[in-house]
């Protein structure tokens, strides 16, 4: 799947090592409550790595420990990172809702979920964007220059 846009801002690694410095609360949207699903790898990775996790998932109370919320919108306290596991066509819809919340500093498309127009968007309005990435990998990839 070819992708015109960039995939992060600038396609520099400072940028991500940025990302997860800065960032302390990552709302999962899709989070599956299945153990064998990516989503719940990728949270039960960051969750391990220091960060909050704030699972959106429709049907469940509790995933990894945590409150589930059915959406963005409900959720009450502070969410830096979006870290979206739906298809990408819901990213549009998605980039709206972090934008009228206000406190939303980056938008993550996992690995395989492309949508330019929700990119440039939410560059638009001032977050860091990356699309076709995954954070576990990325933050593996990167933790041991991230605190240097």
């Amino acid at each position: 799947m070819k992708c015109s846009m960039p995939t992060v801002n600038t396609n520099d690694d400072k940028i991500l090592k940025k990302i997860f410095k800065e960032c302390k609360n990552i709302a999962i949207i899709g989070l599956s409550p299945d153990e064998n699903k990516p989503s719940n790898i990728v949270a039960k990775y960051l969750q391990n790595a220091g960060y909050k996790i704030i699972p959106v998932y429709p049907r469940e109370d509790f995933i990894l420990g945590e409150k589930v919320y059915s959406n963005l919108e409900d959720i009450k306290e502070s969410v830096d990172m979006v870290d979206m596991f739906r298809r990408s066509s819901f990213a549009n819809e998605l980039v709206e809702v972090a934008r009228k919340r206000g406190d939303v500093k980056q938008f993550w498309m996992q690995l395989g979920l492309v949508n330019d127009e929700a990119f440039k968007k939410a560059t638009q309005y001032g977050m860091i964007a990356v699309q076709n990435k995954c954070t576990k990998i990325e933050h593996a990839r990167l933790i041991k220059s991230i605190y240097n």
